[in-house]
């Protein structure tokens, strides 16, 4: 079943640099790996449990494309108090909305007041997510499911936001596997924000 997942994915992205497509196929890798992980709030330990948001956090570390990221605390029912886009924040650090979603994008839902779930594309409509009323991380068609499609907000990518940043004549320094943190980014985390 991966196989043939990363197979449909890796035909998607054959026009994206290099880089780029290895990147995309380890988040989808890694995501895959995430799969029957129970469902538990907060939590962020493959195999043990794992809430939405700390699955978008693990995969994209594991992948090697964001750093470690520590959300603030946050009670299991936050969206149903409260507008501010908490979750939307965390996200837009890291991705830019695109209009459409290759594999390795995140795919955001609104339940309750704001945004407040997230998923993993792997070859829309298939997505990678915690799912509360499955109980565990499950690999769902977002369009099949009534429930995900009627909630879809958008795509973001972390590929959309800064990569152009990085100047050309640093790029013969890079060493493989070395991660590369476009100029946004570095001066975001120098801020300390």
């Amino acid at each position: 079943m991966i196989a043939e997942r990363m197979l449909a994915a890796h035909a998607l992205i054959l026009d994206r640099p290099a880089e780029e497509q290895q990147q995309r196929l380890a988040v989808v890798q890694e995501a895959m790996c995430w799969l029957r992980t129970p469902y538990h709030h907060r939590a962020r330990v493959m195999g043990a449990g794992v809430d939405c948001g700390m699955l978008l956090t693990e995969v994209y570390e594991g992948a090697g494309v964001t750093p470690h990221v520590e959300p603030a605390e946050y009670p299991a029912d936050w969206m149903l108090h409260r507008s501010e886009e908490r979750f939307l924040g965390i996200v837009e650090t890291y991705a830019q909305k695109v209009d459409a979603p290759l594999p390795g994008d995140i795919a955001l839902f609104r339940w309750g007041r704001c945004i407040s779930h997230g998923s993993i594309v792997v070859a829309w409509p298939e997505i990678v997510h915690a799912y509360i009323h499955a109980g565990e991380v499950v690999l769902d068609d977002a369009v099949a499911n009534q429930e995900l499609a009627e909630r879809l907000v958008g795509f973001w990518s972390p590929w959309a936001k800064g990569w152009d940043e990085v100047p050309a004549d640093t790029l013969g320094m890079i060493q493989p596997g070395e991660m590369v943190v476009p100029a946004w980014l570095a001066k975001h985390l120098s801020e300390g924000a």
